[in-house]
């Protein structure tokens, strides 16, 4: 019967069998070029990186070091102040950036971590190397300030500069709306100065070239979402904090 198909007809079978085949091989193709394409920036990137410290990679008291394991940390947090404004909010474009600010630094956390594993040091400083210290006499743990405010950052989370106490994470978390969204906005526009300040540092001070160019890129990127986050601020008729 004409527009019908005989259900013993094997052709039907064996041309999709034929099309579930050709479909496979498609995508293990693409599967296997992303997975050579990754293992070439991979390979690339160790060439820039030295093997474990047998052969030369940064002391663990170096600005190479200190600023892997404290950029870490700093970008750890960005990442969780991220996840909360998320839930917090309904605006697209500060989700947005969320999701944009705690892809990146996830990514470069990630990255910063692998080095650390790659050259034999511990990804936590010893008890008596202050954050910051790789940075000098400029850097250290100097506390946290707002409004000419001086607190004991130590004591309330506070490690780095520009990084938010555990009072501020527990306050955006509480907050809903746009009350959310501009202290969201004030504590990043915070902690990117300080961020950017840390990636200034690396760039003059580390030596593994692949890291002082992803303190570069770290500069560029987050000078240009401080002037994102001071329009958004003023959007709302806001201010970054003093």
């Amino acid at each position: 019967m004409t527009g019908t198909t005989d259900p013993t007809d094997p052709a039907p079978t064996a041309e999709r069998r034929k099309t579930a085949r050709v479909r496979w091989a498609a995508g293990a193709a693409v599967a296997l070029a992303l997975l050579f394409a990754g293992a070439a920036a991979v390979a690339s990137a160790r060439e820039d990186v030295p093997a474990p410290r047998a052969t030369g990679a940064p002391a663990a008291d170096s600005a190479d070091a200190g600023f892997a394991r404290d950029m870490a940390v700093h970008h750890q947090q960005a990442v969780e102040m991220s996840f909360i404004v998320r839930d917090r909010t309904e605006d697209e474009d500060v989700r947005r950036l969320a999701y944009d600010i705690a892809n990146t630094q996830a990514n470069q956390r990630g990255m910063l971590l692998g080095w650390l594993d790659l050259w034999g040091l511990p990804k936590v400083a010893g008890g008596d190397d202050p954050p910051m210290a790789w940075m000098g006499s400029g850097g250290g743990h100097q506390g946290h300030q707002h409004g000419g405010q001086h607190t004991d950052g130590d004591a309330d989370g506070v490690l780095m500069a520009g990084m938010a106490s555990r009072a501020e994470l527990e306050r955006l978390a509480r907050l809903d709306g746009e009350q959310a969204e501009v202290f969201y906005l004030q504590l990043m526009t915070d902690h990117h100065k300080g961020g950017v300040a840390m990636a200034e540092a690396c760039a003059s001070r580390c030596t593994v070239p692949v890291e002082q160019r992803l303190a570069r890129g770290m500069v560029e990127g987050q000078q240009s979402e401080l002037g994102l986050m001071r329009d958004m601020l003023t959007e709302r008729k806001a201010r970054p904090r003093p």
